[in-house]
């Protein structure tokens, strides 16, 4: 009788130091902290007065600071997030051309407790020129180009789904006078974004179907047009359907009325073969024709 009562004295006591064994800890995280205070500063790289969203790197300095903040996680608008300990970062965005953001921050306290804020960016990429078309355009900074007047097709037109002047190509020295005096300067700063400066001596050439365009009228004629001011380009993948075969596939818009040493009425120019001395161009001119032209380095 009493083995039996002690031997269930003893399962008794096992039984509670084993629930006791197995209860759960206890944890204390402290007291949830909201952060407070949150604030949120950008600046885009270059920008000022002339360039208002920047230069063209795409480099945006991104400042966050809140009370009782831990982390940061940055949504950067652009469909890419981090988490920034420190609240400090300088992001690159890389889509060309001018692109509006909304950076949205959450701000993480103890507990998970998240704190908000959002701010619009807008911010201006320069397309990544290649290194060859580059240097190739600019030499060393800058290079001046006249019309290739000596060459077969200096001059030229064919239908738009072509990318050779099959209906006309000029033969040698065999236009206005007008159209070969002109000096095409093409210049790059340090970010590669590149200028181009035209001396025309005060007249420039037209086909007819476009001197309407520049506010003349009449055919194929010099007109007396003040283009003097630097402009600078936007370059671009071109999307005419050329191939490797016959272009670099690499284009560029001239801002304004759009000429370098002939105008067709268009402004876009795809670089369809470039040298260190010879340069080949072809737009779509105002007529739905492709339009050709050759330089080469003065």
């Amino acid at each position: 009788m009493f083995k039996n009562i002690t031997t269930l004295s003893a399962f008794f006591v096992g039984a509670v130091l084993l629930f006791s064994g197995c209860k759960k800890a206890d944890y204390s995280f402290g007291a949830i902290k909201t952060p407070t205070g949150l604030t949120l500063n950008t600046v885009v790289a270059g920008a000022n007065a002339s360039n208002p969203n920047g230069n063209g790197t795409g480099n945006v300095s991104i400042n966050v600071t809140a009370t009782n903040a831990l982390t940061y996680n940055i949504d950067f608008g652009d469909g890419k997030t981090q988490v920034v300990p420190t609240g400090s970062i300088n992001y690159r965005y890389t889509t060309p051309g001018t692109n509006e953001y909304t950076i949205v921050v959450n701000a993480i306290g103890t507990g998970g407790a998240i704190s908000t804020i959002s701010k619009k960016v807008t911010v201006f990429v320069a397309f990544e020129i290649p290194t060859n078309i580059v240097t190739a355009l600019t030499g060393t900074g800058s290079k001046t180009w006249v019309t290739d007047k000596g060459a077969v097709g200096h001059f030229g037109v064919g239908p738009a789904n072509e990318f050779a002047p099959v209906w006309y190509a000029a033969t040698p020295d065999s236009r206005e006078a007008c159209a070969y005096d002109d000096e095409i300067s093409f210049s790059r700063d340090a970010n590669n974004n590149i200028t181009m400066t035209i001396d025309n001596k005060g007249q420039s050439f037209a086909i007819g179907a476009a001197s309407g365009f520049y506010g003349f009228s009449g055919g194929d004629a010099c007109f007396s047009m003040n283009i003097a001011a630097p402009r600078r380009l936007s370059f671009m993948n071109a999307n005419t359907g050329s191939t490797a075969a016959n272009s670099t596939r690499i284009a560029f818009t001239v801002p304004g009325n759009g000429i370098i040493n002939f105008g067709t009425g268009g402004t876009s120019y795809e670089i369809l073969a470039i040298s260190a001395t010879e340069l080949s161009l072809r737009n779509i001119g105002i007529d739905g024709n492709s339009w050709y032209q050759k330089l080469k380095v003065k």
